[in-house]
């Protein structure tokens, strides 16, 4: 006997045993048909009324959990169901057992129709019925095990690391737990392993891998999961320079991306972007390349303009860059556009229109015919096509092209969804200016080494400092990150004692690496790919939700198990814990 419908078409004449949910039932009086469903597929059983088991068949309904036994015949050619693989076949029930029922469900597991987000997570267990949901499952199934054959394959050995770890900047917020045995202090959860991989380096591991679950308290997106969520996590010894892991994991991205997925690279070769580059050219340090739209930067040839917008900007040590779209535009599109400028920093947003060859607008009466004749040739533009401009600082030019390009490419479709174009962004700054404390911090996390190593931290400008710091970009989604890292004390002090530390903190924060560091330390570098993130972009989803089987919802709460919750007074008074009311 054959269990579950998997190659049950080439077994016509045979007994067969199946399990599974009754889909649909169907009474045709002295027929009842029931559509069975595994997770295989589906299969038609027929029960005719002189069999003892169809008063069993008549209780039947939607999602009864049930098993039957049956011969398996050819359909006659006018039933046939050519749109299910088993359409050919039927199973004439010779016995059947209910095995569990159902109540009516409260979301349908069997429909096109749209329902609502909280109620599919709510009924999770119900949602996951549904065969996409399944199918996703699967595909994931398959793609950690393409993972795990590569980085084998590639002498990576995998070890895990603790889930109860301490506090570390990784940029994030720390998911703190409290400990019963030693009252008032605290775990974290790990943002990433990143420190037990580098002591796993001293440790003598000369590539280490795992499929790592990490935890950040970031509020949720639709490509960001709120809590958890899971990195391909690695580290190789004895490395340098951070070209040798990129080119050690670029094959394994490409695999999945042509294999595994199926779909079409943007580029032969994938290209390295330094971080002020990517910036300057897209507005951004995780550009979508499967579309041009650069930005231009007109800055010099406007200096001298009649607009005062512009060189007020100028003046003020800001830059004038502009973006041609292959589009025009009704009024109510450039003000819904101006407000996504708006939203993210702009005062205002300039444009024009080329028509007959020319840069026409309100504002054109201020320009040249040399200037606007320069404006059409540094942007490159064409007949028909809009311009729009940002003067302001270059960091707010940047952020406001960048997101109105990444806009354009979905608006007018030219985000090839067969398509994925990786790139390496790398040279990122060491350090950044945090406008918010007003003073200087890290550009990433202080485990980069710093390119130049201490020589290069005694440098007067700081802001110039670049860490051997990489990113890989996929259809405009960061998906990985990395860094050559810092395996020397002298360089770890003084990263810190640039923001005002001094070495009694980093030995607070960073002791036992610090330690292990003084212990012939070989260098290391590598990365964390985004698991989630990536599968998401492979199956062309555009929400990280439907990738996993048990997110939270766009809150960061779980609907289903109704978490995070209270919990009673007797466990805060083991935690030596106490609500205090607001």
């Amino acid at each position: 006997m054959r269990i579950l419908t998997d190659d049950l078409t080439s077994r016509v004449g045979e007994d067969v045993l199946v399990k599974g949910w009754a889909q649909t039932r169907r009474d045709h009086g002295g027929l009842i048909f029931i559509d069975l469903r595994d997770h295989k597929g589906i299969v038609q059983l027929t029960i005719d009324s002189s069999k003892e088991c169809f008063s069993i068949a008549e209780e039947l309904r939607d999602e009864f959990v049930i098993e039957a036994t049956g011969l398996i015949k050819e359909r006659a050619d006018d039933l046939k169901n050519a749109n299910i693989p088993t359409g050919d076949i039927e199973i004439m029930v010779e016995s059947l057992r209910i095995l569990n029922k159902s109540e009516p469900l409260p979301i349908l597991v069997h429909t096109n129709q749209h329902i609502s987000e909280d109620n599919r997570l709510k009924y999770r267990y119900l949602d996951l019925r549904r065969p996409k949901m399944l199918s996703m499952l699967q595909r994931r199934a398959e793609y950690y095990t393409v993972l795990r054959n590569y980085m084998q394959l590639n002498e990576f050995v995998e070890v895990t690391t603790p889930i109860l770890a301490n506090s570390s900047p990784e940029g994030a917020r720390d998911f703190l737990v409290p400990s019963r045995v030693h009252p008032g202090k605290f775990y974290a959860l790990p943002q990433a392993p990143q420190q037990f991989k580098q002591l796993l380096m001293v440790g003598g591991i000369p590539r280490y891998y795992q499929i790592a679950t990490c935890f950040r308290d970031e509020d949720p997106r639709a490509d960001r999961l709120y809590g958890d969520f899971y990195q391909l996590d690695l580290e190789m010894s004895f490395v340098e320079d951070g070209e040798v892991v990129r080119t050690t994991m670029e094959p394994l991205i490409t695999q999945l991306v042509t294999d595994f997925a199926g779909k079409k690279l943007q580029f032969d070769t994938v290209p390295r972007i330094p971080y002020q580059e990517a910036m300057d050219t897209y507005g951004t340090d995780k550009p979508d390349l499967r579309f041009e739209m650069k930005l231009a930067d007109l800055t010099d040839t406007l200096n001298h303009c009649g607009f005062g917008v512009f060189t007020n900007a100028i003046t003020n040590g800001g830059v004038v860059k502009a973006i041609s779209v292959s589009s025009q535009f009704s009024r109510s599109q450039i003000d819904t556009i101006t407000e996504l400028a708006k939203k993210n920093g702009a005062g205002g947003l300039p444009y024009m229109t080329i028509e007959n060859g020319k840069a026409t607008s309100s504002i054109a009466k201020f320009f040249s015919e040399e200037d606007l004749a320069a404006i059409v040739s540094q942007t490159g533009a064409q007949e028909g096509d809009t311009i729009f401009f940002g003067a302001d600082t270059r960091n707010i030019v940047n952020k406001v092209l960048g997101e109105l390009r990444n806009h354009f490419g979905t608006l007018l479709k030219l985000k090839d969804p067969n398509v994925v174009a990786l790139a390496w962004i790398i040279d990122f700054p060491f350090y950044e200016f945090d406008e918010k404390t007003n003073k200087l911090d890290f550009g990433h996390n202080p485990f980069s080494m710093p390119k130049g190593g201490l020589e290069a931290l005694e440098s007067e400008d700081k802001l110039g400092i670049v860490a051997d710091q990489y990113d890989m970009v996929m259809n405009g989604y960061e998906i990985c990150s990395g860094a050559v890292r810092n395996h020397n004390p002298d360089v770890m002090y003084r990263v810190f004692s640039v923001l005002g530390y001094d070495e009694s903190y980093v030995e607070a924060k960073f002791g036992a690496m610090l330690n292990a560091f003084k212990f012939g330390a070989p260098p290391h570098a590598g990365c964390a790919f985004g698991l989630d993130r990536i599968f998401m972009v492979l199956m062309n989803e555009d929400n990280i939700r439907e990738v996993v089987a048990f997110p939270k919802n766009g809150s960061g709460v779980d609907v289903m198990m109704n978490s995070p919750s209270t919990v009673d007074n007797q466990q805060l008074a083991d935690l030596s814990l106490d609500i205090v009311e607001d």
